[in-house]
């Protein structure tokens, strides 16, 4: 808050509320209020690979199951959405091409709507977020075949 002019935030979502401000003297004042936050942020643990015992006796630590190839991420945590509004039809389905300009969806963060685009070339291979579910920082969104 100190390197802009902003003296005052307010974030309110449901039951939870956090204010902060900035006093004359430079002193950040915190107030919250709520009993608990509105949700608890969904926890995606990812299963360790299993060392595997190859044929000549060596160990071999990679697991078959772990996602390879190319993905399109989210670069925010929010709510996904494939299309403009529900009438619409989505930005992308499976077999679209995209360059790196297209928007691929939509994720809502604080009740902004914020278009996402594809950053490669390539075909989206599979979606791999269910529209309206909420995602997180990172969190692999769709499959693309760079181009």
């Amino acid at each position: 808050m100190k390197s802009s002019d902003l003296s005052e935030f307010e974030i309110e979502e449901d039951s939870f509320k956090l204010r902060i401000s900035r006093r004359k003297e430079d002193q950040t004042n915190i107030l919250t209020t709520g009993l608990s936050p509105p949700f608890a942020a969904p926890h995606h643990a990812s299963p360790l690979p299993v060392p595997q015992e190859t044929t000549d006796g060596k160990i071999s630590s990679v697991s078959e199951s772990e996602p390879t190839g190319d993905f399109i991420t989210s670069p925010m945590v929010g709510t996904f959405y494939l299309a403009p509004s529900p009438e619409s039809s989505p930005f992308v389905e499976k077999g679209t091409e995209v360059n790196n300009e297209s928007v691929v969806c939509i994720i809502e963060a604080m009740k902004v709507m914020n278009e996402i685009q594809a950053e490669m070339s390539g075909e989206i291979l599979e979606v791999l977020i269910e529209n309206g579910q909420s995602v997180e920082f990172g969190q692999p969104l769709f499959k693309i075949r760079k181009s």
